[in-house]
Order: C-alpha cells, then sequence, then structure tokens
C-alpha cells in the first residue's frame, strides 16, 4: 500500500514541475489519451455543468471542484490515489470508487475518459 502510495504522490509531483509541453507529453504517454479532444468531451458529458476546468468553454460550474491543478494532487475526490488508471476509473465510474459520491455516472467510455484524463494531467 505504501508503494501505491508514494507511487501515485510521485506522479502528481511529476506533472506539477513539468514545463506545459512537457507536462503534455507526459500527460498522453502516461494515460494513452489526447488532450486535444477533451474539451468538446468535457461538455458532452456534462462535466462543465459541475466543474470549473480551465481552458473550456463554458466550464464555469460550481458544484463540484475547480479541476485545474488536479495534476499536482495526491488525491481526487478524497478517497483515490491520484494516478492515470484511477483518474481514468473515477470519470468513468465513480461510484466505484466512492459509492456515495454525488459525481454521477455519465455515460463516458473509458478511451473518452483518458482523453479527458490525459487534459486534466495538463493542468497547472
Amino acid at each position: 500500500m505504501l508503494a501505491v502510495l508514494a507511487c501515485g504522490a510521485a506522479t502528481a509531483v511529476f506533472y506539477g514541475i513539468l514545463e506545459p509541453s512537457r507536462a503534455r507529453q507526459a500527460a498522453v504517454r502516461l494515460t494513452g489519451g489526447d488532450p486535444d479532444r477533451a474539451p468538446e468531451l468535457i461538455r458532452r458529458y456534462g462535466c462543465a455543468g459541475c466543474h470549473t476546468v480551465p481552458g473550456v468553454r463554458g466550464a464555469d460550474g460550481r458544484v463540484g471542484p475547480p479541476l485545474g491543478g488536479i495534476a499536482g494532487r495526491a488525491y481526487f475526490a478524497g478517497v483515490a490515489i491520484n494516478s492515470p488508471a484511477n483518474l481514468v476509473a473515477w470519470i468513468v465510474d465513480p461510484p466505484s470508487l466512492s459509492p456515495r459520491t454525488a459525481m454521477p455516472r455519465t455515460g463516458i467510455r473509458a478511451d473518452e475518459a483518458r482523453d479527458v484524463a490525459a487534459y486534466l494531467y495538463t493542468l497547472q
């Protein structure tokens, strides 16, 4: 468990210290996603209605936490170690990681969630 925690925290810190172009390359490599597709997905699946997401037009919701800087967090949603696999799983099926979460399943597919995760990891 300690090794997993250290790995997740190291991943989060890693993103937080990289310049934007290198953070993007790392995010793509680690998630397998394409951050360029994410803004449209963030709007289509309703993320923008609940979250403020830097760089996404109309993503100014205040129901959930703002998603800027998520790459530098050790945990997200208060329960999950910040790793690419966990973030993708959370985006696809939040109740699987936190049964009492207010965040709903949106119907987003895993490949689309990888795109969103890649985008989120580029935000500083």
